[in-house]
């Protein structure tokens, strides 16, 4: 189901099948309004995040203000990715448009044995359970550190829609 174009919404366009789990797992907290994520297929592989970004969603948010969108990649062990990705991002959007990069993929995460055997749906719980109670949490593992600034300008755009209470 698509959320309403009328009212604030979050486009996600994922790489693969570990992030739309985790997505799925964040939109299973009772606090997110999950009516406003609009979670697409997993693009495979970030090259194709890139070009079906520029294909298909800088025209849809230049013609709706209410419109956000999350790309969410791999570093995997090539440092760059991130910067080609915001290379094509175009200035009267950059404000709706946020990048949340796995360094280097979020199959670190589960497979940290510090962290209690997580699975994909749990690792997104984790990360919106901390979200919601307006802790770093899980946000805080080295494989999602680098996001910090990201997330920071993310909690000041999106957090009013996607967590009303």
């Amino acid at each position: 189901m698509s959320p309403n174009d009328y009212k604030p919404q979050l486009i996600v366009l994922v790489e693969d099948d570990a992030h739309r789990q985790i997505v799925n797992g964040f939109c299973l907290d009772l606090n997110v309004a999950m009516d406003r994520i609009h979670l697409l297929q997993a693009a495979r592989g970030w090259v194709n995040v890139k070009d079906e970004f520029k294909e298909k969603y800088i025209q849809k948010l230049r013609q709706n203000v209410n419109k956000h969108i999350l790309l969410i990649i791999d570093r995997d062990v090539y440092q760059n990715r991130e910067i080609h990705v915001r290379e094509c991002i175009p200035e009267d959007i950059k404000n709706r448009v946020f990048i949340l990069v796995f360094n280097p993929n979020p199959e670190t995460l589960k497979d940290n044995k510090k962290d209690i055997q997580k699975s994909f749906k749990n690792i997104g719980k984790a990360l919106a359970k901390a979200c919601s109670e307006r802790e770093n949490g899980l946000w805080e593992h080295p494989v999602l550190l680098d996001n910090k600034p990201e997330l920071k300008r993310m909690i000041l755009s999106v957090k009013p829609f996607l967590f009303p209470n």
